[in-house]
């Protein structure tokens, strides 16, 4: 994975809401580390999402939008 993809990515996950942060601090520091290309295309959907529905999807107060998007929801909701 190309490392300039991750740092964008990494930034973009900067949010409003500490939970998020605080979600993807623990996800910056295990598995997101090491994402696939197909990882890093869910990713970057989830994080078009408003902070209010993406923390919706992480807490598992609502389902994943899409199949692709489940495998790196489901590492954001074990980090």
């Amino acid at each position: 994975m190309d490392s300039k993809v991750l740092q964008r990515l990494r930034w973009r996950s900067r949010r409003g809401l500490l939970e998020l942060d605080l979600v993807f601090d623990r996800f910056w520091a295990g598995p997101g580390a090491r994402m696939t290309e197909e990882e890093a295309a869910a990713l970057e959907a989830l994080l078009r999402l408003p902070d209010n529905d993406l923390l919706d999807l992480v807490m598992g107060r609502a389902g994943a939008p899409e199949p692709a998007l489940r495998g790196v929801l489901e590492k954001l909701r074990a980090a």
